[in-house]
């Protein structure tokens, strides 16, 4: 068996001789290059082609966020990027980077507490971040997914049914593909869009704000006891560590118990979405590894409600859409590009009607 070719990308020669001696001393990862700039990032990547590159962001000549957008658009590898979460500019310039095609996030190794626990941690996300397929492949689904309603459920149409609010849930690879949703939806929409994403604390504390400065709608952070109706237009998104969900036309925030060891939960919020808006409610599940989300927007789908999931080809992960998929829980199955525009042409009901 073949060993997992990785570069590691760090200007700190202190951090990068310890991401190294990480590194070697496994005997599933094989060391092939290391960089102190994103020019040499680049260069390495182009010689070797890894399976994986840690990146760090902050660096000198190049950065690890430029680098980044270079690599992905000419010659894509798996991205893990390495990255202190000191400061707004860095966190930032991390969800550009993970917009931009970097597949997972890990918080820069500190020199205090404990170095062998994260260690282990850095070395488990290598390896599955290397298994991910960046490249683009031909478009395609599979046949066994059916499209048919599960039993019980009739077919939406968009003429006859009109919605009160979208929700939308996302893991890897969720921090491009939100920004494509948004991006593609026009300035006239007008409902209330509730969102999930899971993000690795503390990357998270920034990110509503990163994408309120992306898009041309307002985003940020659900508060508790907010009317859903008050919000129309405006994304609010679950924050970091608590479960978002609704209740009687409010938001709702919980330190309730990991749903599929996630905590904010796309089962949580897509599930109360089912009870509380029944047929008025859209939902949208984005890339993602695992199975959040799935049942909560079969959920929605037997309430008469609207769900899209995305597809293989344009998803980084085919984990959470493909499982709901399976589930017969989307009564639409489309390329990421296509999701903005369908959702924009969802007709709105009167703000705050729920079932």
């Amino acid at each position: 068996m073949s060993r997992i070719k990785v570069v590691i990308a760090e200007d700190s020669l202190t951090v990068r001789k310890r991401l190294i001696e990480i590194v070697s001393a496994d005997p599933e990862l094989e060391l092939v290059g290391e960089a102190a700039d994103g020019k040499e990032a680049i260069e390495l990547v182009r010689r070797y082609r890894p399976d994986v590159l840690s990146m760090d962001m902050m660096m000198p000549l190049m950065t690890g966020l430029a680098a980044t957008e270079y690599i992905m658009a000419h010659f894509p590898v798996p991205i893990l990027v390495v990255s202190a979460s000191i400061n707004r500019g860095e966190l930032y310039r991390t969800y550009d980077a993970l917009a931009a095609g970097a597949v997972d996030v890990i918080e820069k190794l500190t020199g205090e507490g404990n170095d062998e626990a994260w260690a282990k941690d850095y070395l488990a996300t290598l390896k599955l971040v290397s298994r991910i397929r960046v490249i683009t492949h031909p478009r395609g689904r599979l046949s066994s997914i059916p499209q048919s309603p599960p039993p019980g459920v009739a077919p939406v149409a968009l003429a006859q049914q009109k919605y009160s609010v979208a929700a939308i849930g996302a893991s890897t690879g969720g921090p491009g593909a939100i920004l494509d949703v948004l991006n593609g939806l026009p300035d006239s929409f007008s409902l209330p869009i509730l969102f999930v994403l899971h993000i690795s604390e503390p990357f998270g504390t920034a990110f509503a704000d990163w994408l309120d400065g992306q898009t041309g709608r307002r985003v940020s952070y659900a508060r508790e006891g907010d009317l859903v109706s008050a919000a129309a237009g405006k994304v609010l998104m679950a924050p970091p560590g608590q479960h978002l969900s609704v209740r009687e036309g409010r938001l709702r925030l919980s330190l309730e118990a990991e749903r599929h060891s996630c905590r904010p939960s796309v089962d949580v919020l897509f599930e109360s979405i089912a009870r509380d808006y029944g047929p008025a409610a859209c939902a949208t599940l984005l890339t993602g590894m695992g199975r959040d989300g799935a049942a909560g927007l079969l959920k929605i789908r037997q309430a008469g409600g609207l769900t899209v999931a995305q597809d293989e080809a344009s998803s980084v992960i085919y984990g959470m859409p493909r499982e709901a998929a399976l589930l017969g829980a989307a009564t639409h199955i489309l390329p990421l590009s296509e999701i903005g525009p369908f959702l924009g042409r969802v007709p709105a009901s009167p703000m705050g009607q729920r079932r």
